[in-house]
């Protein structure tokens, strides 16, 4: 269906949660997409560069784009570290002439999941069913909301997945806390965003909260097994995922 892209599956995506990984792969390859994985790729620079450490993080954006110089497209299950390509990129090479336009060509090529889906490929209705009845609401993940404008994308997929019923989230759009090296330096103001976020997710009708970055989830699940509670947040790939026949697939090493 599409051209061949490139994913970044990004650092936390490959330590700790592969199977978010794997989903994205799957669902791009159901609509005809070839992916490759590009070996050499490690993080974008975002904890260093959202520290002050800009400095350091530029060796590690560096490398990024030498990575994937050769994508003709980049695609992330992670608004957030697309943002920081997108946003910050151009930023970080402001006064190098030559990283900076590739800085900008990266930007214009990098997508977020459910951003290519809905808006690079056209496609909203992926011809998924769920083996059950399941309902669904959305946390919305702060940088994927904010700088790049999504939401819409992700509740128009889940709106179209057979079995799938999508219901309000009271703030959804109010960040859970998280927000990287925020949680570490202001724990207890990070805490009562947590807890203001879980007494939302309690209160709704929704078996599953999804959200499209693996640190909300990680956060908000935390959080609730603390409490005792079932985790119930799941990344958007893995749940469009299990409306996919079952298959193994694997991305290609490529560069």
């Amino acid at each position: 269906m599409g051209q061949a892209v490139a994913l970044f599956v990004t650092c936390l995506v490959d330590a700790l949660f592969p199977a978010t990984g794997i989903a994205t792969v799957r669902l791009l390859e159901h609509l005809g997409v070839p992916v490759t994985f590009p070996a050499a790729q490690t993080c974008c620079g975002q904890p260093g560069y959202n520290s002050g450490y800009r400095r350091a993080a530029r060796p590690v954006a560096e490398h990024f784009l030498d990575t994937f110089r050769d994508a003709p497209v980049i695609v992330s299950p992670s608004g957030s570290c697309v943002a920081m390509i997108r946003h910050e990129y151009p930023r970080l090479f402001a006064d190098d002439p030559d990283r900076h336009a590739q800085a900008l060509a990266i930007a214009a090529r990098t997508w977020e999941l459910t951003e290519y889906l809905v808006d690079g490929l056209g496609v909203i209705d992926l011809g998924l069913r769920l083996p059950e009845p399941h309902t669904f609401a959305v946390h919305d993940a702060c940088h994927g909301l904010r700088l790049l404008g999504l939401g819409r994308q992700a509740r128009a997929l889940l709106d179209a997945l057979e079995n799938a019923r999508v219901v309000p989230l009271e703030d959804s759009d109010e960040c859970c806390g998280f927000g990287g090296l925020f949680s570490v330096k202001m724990p207890d103001l990070s805490a009562a965003m947590l807890h203001k976020k879980i007494e939302r997710i309690r209160a709704s009708q929704a078996a599953t909260i999804v959200t499209g970055d693996v640190s909300c989830m990680m956060h908000i699940n935390g959080g609730l097994a603390r409490r005792g509670l079932a985790p119930r947040v799941r990344h958007i790939a893995e749940v469009l995922a299990d409306g996919l026949p079952e298959r193994t697939t694997h991305a290609q090493p490529g560069r």
